[in-house]
């Protein structure tokens, strides 16, 4: 099995900041790309950060320049400066992971966490 434990969502107003943590545990070989999705009520899942093992990051044009994603070890982050309306969603942290060495790299999904930017 492998967990994700996501932490840091919350209430914050317009221009504010907010970090996000994703910690991953349990059965882990290797772990691929991770990554931060985003949900509102209504609408598809869409991809906000997501960064390789390599390191190479890769961003929503939305967020492009105040979101940073980063990683380290079996932990990703999002540093989400500069906050709009717009970003209220239902953040979901995001891991590929091979389980064994042998073992095709499997997504898993944290619980999700709640940002809302608002006056």
């Amino acid at each position: 099995q492998v967990q994700l434990v996501e932490s840091g969502g919350g209430l914050v107003q317009p221009g504010g900041s907010l970090r996000l943590s994703c910690a991953a545990s349990g059965s882990i070989f290797s772990i691929n790309a991770m990554g931060w999705y985003r949900q509102d009520p209504g609408k598809e899942r869409e991809l906000v950060a997501a960064v390789t093992s390599g390191g190479s990051t890769n961003y929503a044009d939305s967020v492009k320049g105040r979101f940073t994603i980063s990683r380290d070890n079996a932990k990703v982050y999002l540093q989400m400066n500069s906050l709009k309306p717009e970003d209220t969603a239902v953040y979901y942290c995001n891991v590929e992971v091979r389980r064994w060495s042998w073992s095709a790299p499997t997504d898993y999904w944290g619980q999700g966490t709640q940002v809302t930017v608002s006056s």
